[in-house]
């Protein structure tokens, strides 16, 4: 960043720019124009005068800076920084982070602000102290318009992994169905991610699940949390079935081969093959018969 150097000053508030707007709750701005109309400014507002203009954008103190305003003032103490606007913007998002009091949804907006700017996920982790991890999570989310999901996130109700399996889901009537399963707490986590595959396979071979049936002019039913819950036990259970009859046929293939072995290691049946012309085997018998 550009190195900065404070400097106090009586701004006119009407060349003041506000980069990065936020709303506030009007209960909570009501109370600091009352103790600004009391008690006066107790901290200047941050500003950085744009090079060779009478113009200032700013980057801390929106709350001070609307107040003042509310209160008839043209003018207002700010501390004046050396600084390009691209970088006011950045400290800007990060005074809001640093409060104790922001919203999870300006943190999420403040992360997809960075995102659009060309910070990588690591610089945007680094600067609103998250984990790289949280930060690609949110910013695939917004990307994507998962609203929803990220309020849901936001409120601790699906973690952000689980959040970004629901988000790859194709079908915009799945992934609510996967979110209220997983908030109403009737599929784990460790399931989200096998289902949507599930669903995703079933739908690309043309078996979706919001299908009544092939005749034309059936009315489709929504995707529910039930229909998801079903469609994965269907799917264990057939999967439970493919693994009994692979190891059947294993089982059997071995009883066969060892049963093939004794009876290749006794002359008088190998003569009777050759006799009746048989001295050939399949080859996945075959390879399985270790020679006598």
């Amino acid at each position: 960043m550009t190195e900065v150097t404070p400097e106090i000053r009586s701004v006119p508030i009407d060349l003041i720019t506000i980069l990065n707007p936020r709303v506030r709750n009007k209960r909570i701005f009501q109370e600091l124009v009352n103790s600004i109309a009391h008690l006066g400014l107790k901290k200047p507002i941050t500003v950085s005068q744009r090079p060779g203009k009478a113009r200032y954008d700013l980057v801390c103190g929106q709350g001070r800076l609307e107040a003042f305003i509310a209160l008839g003032q043209t003018e207002i103490p700010a501390i004046v920084v050396n600084a390009v606007e691209e970088d006011c913007f950045v400290m800007s998002l990060v005074e809001n982070l640093a409060r104790r009091q922001h919203s999870p949804l300006e943190l999420v907006h403040s992360i997809g602000a960075l995102h659009a700017r060309g910070y990588s996920y690591a610089e945007i982790a680094a600067k609103v102290d998250f984990s790289v991890e949280y930060v690609s999570a949110i910013c695939l989310l917004l990307d994507n318009g998962e609203e929803k999901l990220i309020a849901a996130v936001e409120r601790g109700v699906i973690p952000h992994t689980i959040a970004m399996e629901i988000a790859r889901a194709k079908d915009g009537e799945v992934q609510r169905a996967l979110a209220q399963a997983y908030e109403e707490k009737t599929i784990p986590g460790n399931q989200v991610l096998a289902i949507r595959k599930i669903i995703d396979q079933r739908n690309t071979s043309g078996k979706q699940l919001h299908k009544q049936g092939s005749r034309v002019g059936r009315v489709a039913r929504p995707v529910t949390s039930e229909n998801l819950i079903r469609a994965y036990q269907r799917e264990t259970e057939r999967q439970k079935l493919l693994i009994k009859r692979a190891s059947l046929a294993r089982s059997r293939l071995l009883f066969v081969a060892n049963a093939m072995r004794r009876l290749l290691a006794d002359e008088h049946f190998v003569t009777l093959l050759r006799a009746e012309g048989l001295s050939t085997l399949p080859r996945a018998l075959a390879e399985r018969i270790e020679p006598a």
